[in-house]
């Protein structure tokens, strides 16, 4: 048995992506069965800039392009989320014990028809936009303390984005 504590967390950015009407983009993960949903989120690759790793993990993700979406705000710390002891070893090849995030508020400036989660390489089986304060009872639940963290960090500017 692997000391999960000696595992290094690994390196993320995340989305927060918001529409006119401060609703907020979530996937249902084409690899988990579980009736759950989650934000934009991937690895930052070596080298590359937390902010430019949203944007790619945007793109790949939910298909949207940089002229459809516009940085909000940048939560001030990175969040951490341990993975279930039954996921370590089976998810990134038992090298993280979970996540570091750095997580983004992006307005969405398209349509709906601007999202197309068929990407190249697709994550997600189905989308739709949630209401912020269902966030954290919609994701796996090891997750959500983050996703509380990340409503109440972003809860000025999803304020000034429903009232713009």
């Amino acid at each position: 048995m692997t000391d999960t504590t000696s595992l290094p967390y690994r390196p993320c950015a995340g989305v927060m992506l918001v529409n006119r009407e401060g609703r907020v983009f979530v996937g249902q993960r084409l690899d988990s069965t579980l009736e759950a949903w989650q934000m934009p989120q991937g690895g930052i690759d070596p080298g590359e800039d937390a902010l430019e790793a949203a944007w790619r993990e945007l793109r790949e993700e939910t298909g949207v392009a940089r002229e459809h979406a516009e940085l909000v705000a940048t939560a001030p710390d990175e969040l951490t989320y341990d993975l279930p002891d039954d996921l370590i070893g089976k998810v990134w090849h038992g090298k993280w014990r979970g996540q570091r995030q750095l997580w983004f508020l992006f307005r969405f400036l398209g349509e709906d028809h601007d999202v197309d989660i068929a990407t190249a390489e697709p994550e997600f089986r189905a989308w739709r936009w949630a209401e912020p304060a269902e966030l954290p009872d919609i994701i796996v639940p090891f997750k959500r303390d983050l996703y509380r963290q990340l409503v109440d960090i972003f809860a000025d500017p999803l304020d000034s984005l429903r009232r713009a």
